[in-house]
């Protein structure tokens, strides 16, 4: 990285900082804001989310955040445990991905803080909860299309992101034999037969790839690429260094390919690829006006996923790859939709332009850029170094 790459880097660095300042007191509650204009209220995945830039930002206020949300969100737990979309909102339920989010939330800050038994309670009943989410009754936790993140994108069952966070927060919370059963069946193949053998489960490994399936449930699957699931997978080391090393070498040419095609105008990967378009069997009629390929959830460019990946790349012990990404991460956290700001940290871009689409000033956006910053700065992954091992495959 040139010294000019490093002072946009640093700059990027400080502005995100001066976006979780500002984020850090909405409307809802005195809850931190989702966007600095735009979604005043506090959305539990993105806090969740962001809290991994906050608990490295060495930013008491921004600590002090995170468990005056983490706090809220156990206050509006429901009695058996679940976590809600909505921090302030008890009524606002259903999402697949928040119980799981809000227990890997609560392992970062303990561990951020030295504060072990910090909602001990809590985390008692969303791993309560999160064991009947198994239909299988064997870990791996399913879900309904439309309940993780992607609001506009069917991810059905088995999804691989939510998976991850399991995972994740299973190895935080010392629960090893659960952890080690989701990677055995993780680390199963996709079913391929029409019909599915007796006492056959399915896995998330797709023959002749080197990523995980986007999701997989009895013979169905997905075999879209999703780069904020898979560089999860690298980052807490569900997928082990052989599989990491290859992943990332596939992603890099396929987004070679997307750009020598006009698909892809960004340094960095789209959230999912191939797009799926109007012909492909997955298409859904809203995905017209809501999800068009390369926009939204269906390939656009997302800061936060890009901050995984940086991640990802120095836990795979990428380091001059990832300091190239860092500074395309930069670039990419630059454009503003509307504010008039040096940096947009905007929610989303669309892959084929590069065109803002989303919020200015975006929680996550700005949060994802501060850890992935500091995993490039310290050569290191805060936190997720501790659970990631390097023997074994997977």
């Amino acid at each position: 990285m040139t010294p000019e790459r490093h002072a946009d880097a640093d700059e990027a660095r400080n502005t995100a900082l001066e976006v979780l300042r500002h984020n850090a007191h909405g409307p809802c509650h005195g809850l931190p804001r989702t966007a600095g204009w735009g979604y005043p209220e506090p959305y539990t995945r993105d806090l969740m989310i962001s809290a991994l830039g906050m608990l490295v930002s060495g930013d008491d206020r921004l600590v002090a955040s995170v468990r005056r949300v983490l706090e809220t969100l156990a206050k509006n737990q429901t009695s058996r445990g679940h976590i809600p979309s909505l921090v302030h909102d008890p009524e606002d339920r259903g999402a697949s991905d928040t119980t799981p989010l809000f227990l890997l939330g609560v392992a970062l800050y303990r561990r951020a803080t030295g504060e072990t038994r910090f909602l001990r309670d809590a985390v008692r009943k969303a791993l309560l909860w999160m064991d009947y989410q198994s239909p299988a009754d064997r870990v791996l936790v399913a879900q309904l299309p439309t309940s993780d993140w992607r609001d506009e994108q069917w991810v059905l069952g088995y999804g691989l992101f939510v998976n991850t966070v399991v995972y994740s927060y299973l190895r935080f919370h010392g629960e090893e034999e659960k952890a080690r059963t989701v990677r055995q069946l993780a680390g199963r193949f996709a079913v391929t037969a029409e019909a599915q053998p007796r006492h056959v489960h399915e896995g998330l490994v797709l023959r002749h790839k080197p990523y995980y399936a986007l999701w997989s449930y009895k013979v169905h699957r997905s075999e879209r690429f999703d780069l904020l699931g898979n560089s999860l997978a690298i980052l807490s080391g569900l997928a082990r260094p052989s599989r990491a090393k290859a992943m990332i070498a596939w992603i890099e040419h396929e987004c070679e390919a997307l750009r020598a095609s006009g698909q892809l105008a960004l340094d960095l990967p789209p959230s999912l690829f191939p797009y799926i378009r109007p012909e492909d069997p997955d298409w859904r009629p809203r995905y017209k006006t809501y999800n068009p390929p390369g926009e939204y959830h269906n390939g656009g460019v997302w800061p936060f996923i890009s901050g995984f990946y940086v991640a990802a790349l120095v836990a795979a012990g990428k380091h001059s790859l990832a300091r190239q990404k860092l500074a395309a991460l930069a670039d990419l956290v630059r454009p503003a939709r509307e504010a008039r700001v040096a940096f947009g940290f905007n929610e989303w871009l669309r892959a084929q332009d590069g065109t803002p689409q989303g919020q200015d000033w975006q929680t996550w956006s700005a949060a994802m850029y501060l850890y992935a910053y500091e995993c490039v700065a310290r050569g290191r992954t805060p936190f997720f170094d501790e659970i990631r091992e390097p023997n074994g495959e997977a």
